[in-house]
């Protein structure tokens, strides 16, 4: 059973198709990536999973629930969490307090529980801090933890975006883009974080990159799109052989 399945999607604006009968299965505990040129559709697909955009047509089915008309938050709090291709930190928060405040977003002690410093809402907070100092441990930004997020450098701040991804405790974790702006080495330590949280967490992941080396030597799965359609799908070695993915995309033959 998969965890994600799309039929048929397809988003409008303004009559301009930016999704056009997108069909897809995403199955547990896989990597499975999601490539094509500027324009294809792919962070609108994003976008379209996480609730932030309605379908115009088609439906989305995550473990065994229909999202395709659910608000964000709400599609959420069912298990999908996500980073963005620009970042999206408080920047004046510290490390470990951006990755807490990911981490609160569902507790259950109310306002009046907080305001009276109640047995539940202390428990809670303790909890918090437990799992966001885990997190940063993960990530390797433990000794950074009281730096504030804006001195970090760009390929920490994108691992401390993953981190608060992951503070929601998601089944489902989308990344968009992550190794956008990274040098070769940033690169090479972040395919190990992504197999390591898959592997750890027992996740599935789905990625949308341009970099074609992290993407076929990571990813199990691969879906092309092009024009909001999807032209290919198959494991590495099946994309990097299919004509019409050389064609609208990679160019040469890998």
């Amino acid at each position: 059973m998969p965890v994600l399945e799309l039929q048929g999607v397809s988003q409008e604006f303004g009559g301009l198709r930016a999704l056009d009968g997108i069909d897809m299965k995403v199955e547990h505990n896989t990597i499975f990536g999601i490539i094509g040129p500027n324009g294809a559709g792919k962070t609108t697909l994003f976008n379209v999973i996480t609730g932030i955009y309605t379908p115009t047509e088609g439906s989305l089915i995550f473990r065994d629930t229909p999202i395709a008309s659910l608000s964000s938050h709400k599609v959420a709090r069912l298990g999908i969490g996500r980073t963005f291709q620009n970042i999206r930190l408080f920047n004046r928060l510290s490390v470990l307090d951006n990755v807490k405040v990911a981490a609160n977003w569902n507790r259950s002690a109310g306002l009046l529980a907080s305001l009276l410093g109640m047995p539940a809402y202390v428990r809670e907070q303790k909890q918090c801090s437990t799992k966001a100092e885990e997190l940063i441990t993960m990530m390797g930004l433990y000794e950074k933890r009281r730096e504030y997020a804006q001195s970090l450098s760009y390929g920490e701040q994108r691992r401390l975006e993953i981190a608060r991804a992951l503070a929601s405790n998601p089944c489902l974790l989308l990344l968009d883009e992550p190794a956008a702006g990274m040098n070769s080495s940033e690169k090479l330590e972040l395919m190990d974080l992504i197999w390591k949280i898959r592997d750890d967490m027992q996740l599935t992941i789905l990625l949308v990159e341009h970099d074609m080396h992290l993407v076929m030597n990571i990813c199990e799965q691969i879906a092309v799109l092009d024009y909001g359609r999807k032209i290919a799908e198959g494991d590495p070695e099946q994309i990097k052989s299919d004509p019409r993915v050389i064609q609208s995309y990679l160019g040469v033959e890998q």
